[in-house]
């Protein structure tokens, strides 16, 4: 258990995309303010803009660790190889635990939902999306990912 994880959590109950979540829980290590964080995540959310394509989850885990591992240099490219095989490890981790890193197959949508209408968060919500989940999951790879960098 990680309260880092337990922290992204409930940043998506009280009402963050996925993407934010997981990008808020980190802004003590990245150094960003908790609205930069917030904004930069902003459209990541329900798998990129609601259309279910990447997770939320997934991708606010790899803003962060480009936050703090990624290149910049665009010759650099010795860096930018040693980022797309961490970035390919980080969605093996997560994937090997949820079984997809898209989010219509980590809810069990045949197919997107059609809409840029976020659902009202409710309690209901909550209890049929397994995203609070995925956000402590998709943080807790990347702490161990991070941590086994060392």
């Amino acid at each position: 258990m990680s309260e880092r994880g337990d922290r992204a959590k409930e940043l998506f109950r009280q009402g963050y995309n996925c993407a934010q979540a997981v990008v808020l829980a980190f802004s003590d290590m990245t150094g960003l303010d908790e609205k930069t964080s917030a904004m930069l995540a902003s459209g990541f959310g329900g798998g990129m803009g609601r259309m279910r394509e990447v997770c939320g989850a997934v991708s606010g885990m790899f803003i962060v660790y480009n936050m703090l591992n990624g290149y910049s240099d665009p010759a650099d490219n010795e860096g930018k190889m040693r980022n797309y095989a961490d970035i390919q490890k980080l969605a093996a981790d997560f994937k090997a635990e949820n079984g997809s890193i898209i989010c219509k197959e980590l809810l069990g949508l045949s197919k997107p939902e059609g809409t840029h209408i976020p659902e009202k968060r409710t309690d209901e919500y909550y209890k049929k999306r397994p995203c609070g989940d995925l956000v402590k999951i998709a943080t807790e790879v990347l702490e161990e990912f991070l941590g086994n960098k060392d």
